[in-house]
């Protein structure tokens, strides 16, 4: 778990992500609309915090669509592997912290957390979040059942769910990061996000 810490330094991870995000509203924009309308960007503004010194402005685009048909024009905004649901830190800081307060030495989390900027407060924030409300999601419920038995504990989470995944950090990282992106949107699955 250390070594993901590291990942949150490198541009790549960023630009890896984004290009998920890409395909995943690639995916949303040819699918269209349920209505059958055809779908319009409609792009919007985040301001991400902990990425990487050097990213770009683009970085802090979220997808986001919206249906050209009159009369309808529903929004469709696609899952995210860069943002999770509405905080304001990106997903792979949120996952990284919250595992490494469960994992890493205090020296290790505070050099990590000082690097990012984020508060204590803000990383115990988000410890709970991952044992209460993600861990008592319809999401985590449902999603339990895909992962090699036993699925994760809710104390253990989300350092035990990194851990499922195979693959160097990168890959275990961007895998948890694919895995939970359902809960990033409510229209990507019928509002089953939190």
């Amino acid at each position: 778990m250390p070594h993901v810490a590291a990942l949150l330094q490198e541009v790549r991870i960023y630009l890896r992500l984004q290009e998920h995000d890409n395909d995943l509203a690639a995916k949303a924009r040819t699918a269209g609309c349920p209505c059958g309308g055809k779908l319009h960007s409609a792009r919007y503004r985040r301001k991400p915090r902990g990425v990487a010194a050097g990213i770009g402005d683009g970085y802090g685009r979220r997808w986001s669509f919206c249906c050209a048909k009159e009369g309808c024009r529903r929004r469709v905004t696609p899952p995210s592997v860069r943002f999770l649901g509405r905080k304001v830190y990106v997903g792979a800081v949120v996952v990284v912290l919250a595992a490494l307060r469960q994992t890493a030495s205090a020296v290790r989390l505070a050099s990590v957390r000082k690097y990012i900027g984020v508060s204590w407060r803000t990383v115990r924030r988000w410890a709970a979040w991952w044992r209460e409300s993600f861990a008592s999601s319809r999401f985590w419920k449902a999603a339990q059942g895909l992962l090699a038995p036993p699925a994760p504990a809710a104390a253990t989470l989300p350092a035990a769910l990194i851990s499922v995944f195979r693959g160097d950090e990168e890959a275990r990282l961007i895998s948890t990061l694919r895995f939970v992106a359902p809960i990033t949107t409510a229209s990507a699955n019928g509002g089953a996000g939190l």
